[in-house]
C-alpha cells in the first residue's frame, strides 16, 4: 500500500483521500438508514464488506424497506452494477492475475476506475486503482458501522445533507474537466438523459444511460 501511495502525485493522492472520506460519511447515512429499516447490525455490515457497491445497497435496502422481496432486491442490485462488465474491460490491465484479480475485482467501483482512467502511466494508472479501491474497502465499511451505531439518534439523515455529500464531492473533482467545451457539451447531454430517466427508472439505471452523450460527442468529432 505504501508503494502505491508513494506512486501518487499529491493532487492524486489529495483527491483519492476526499472521495474515500465522502464514502465513508455515506456509509454513516448508508448504515443509519439501513438500521431504520429495521436491519441487524451483522447484516449491515457483512454487506458493506461483501457487496462493497453504495448504489446497490442502498437500493436493497430501500426495496426490502418498501416491502420487496429480498430475491427481487438483489437482481436489483445485480442490475445496477451491471455496468461492472464494461467496468472490467477498461481496466483488466491493472487489476493483475491469480489472487489479485479476486481482490481486484472485488475493490471495482465507479471511483476507483474514474482514478485509473484518468491517468496516461500504467504505473499511475495501478496505483490510483488500487489506491482508492482499498481505501473504499476500508472507510465504507466504517461509515455504515458508525451509521448503524448512531442511527437511532440520527433520525432523518436527509437533514443532516449526508446523502449530498458524495455527489459534491465527485462534481468538485471533475469541474476542472469542465473547461473543455466539448466534455461539457457531452456532460450536459448525458446529465440531461439521466435526469428525464430519473422518475421512471430504478436508482443507478439513469446512470448508466447518461454514458450516450459519449455517443453525441463521436458524432461531433465526425462532423
Amino acid at each position: 500500500m505504501s508503494s502505491l501511495w508513494r506512486t501518487l502525485d499529491g493532487r492524486l493522492r489529495r483527491d483519492i483521500a476526499l472521495v474515500c472520506l465522502a464514502d465513508a460519511l455515506v456509509g454513516v447515512s448508508y448504515g443509519a438508514i439501513a438500521v431504520d429499516a429495521g436491519f441487524e447490525f451483522w447484516l449491515v455490515l457483512a454487506l458493506s464488506v461483501l457487496v462493497l457497491a453504495g448504489s446497490a445497497e442502498f437500493l436493497f435496502v430501500g426495496l426490502i424497506a418498501a416491502g420487496g422481496s429480498p430475491i427481487a432486491a438483489m437482481f436489483a442490485g445485480l442490475l445496477v452494477n451491471a455496468r461492472h462488465l464494461p467496468f472490467g474491460l477498461a481496466v483488466h490491465d491493472v487489476i493483475g492475475r491469480g489472487w489479485r484479480r479476486v481482490l481486484g475485482s472485488h475493490l471495482m467501483n465507479d471511483e476507483s476506475v474514474v482514478f485509473a482512467l484518468g491517468e496516461r502511466m500504467f504505473e499511475s494508472k495501478r496505483a490510483a486503482y488500487w489506491a482508492c479501491g482499498l481505501g473504499i474497502l476500508i472507510c465504507w465499511p466504517v461509515g455504515a458501522m458508525i451509521g448503524a451505531f448512531v442511527g437511532g439518534i440520527v433520525g432523518d439523515t436527509d437533514a443532516y445533507g449526508l446523502d449530498a455529500m458524495f455527489p459534491a464531492v465527485l462534481l468538485a473533482l471533475i469541474f476542472p474537466s469542465l473547461r473543455n467545451r466539448s466534455t461539457r457539451r457531452v456532460a450536459l447531454f448525458g446529465g440531461v438523459i439521466a435526469l428525464l430517466a430519473t422518475p421512471v427508472l430504478p436508482a443507478g439505471l439513469p446512470v448508466l444511460l447518461a454514458l450516450f452523450g459519449l455517443v453525441f460527442r463521436k458524432k461531433r468529432a465526425a462532423e
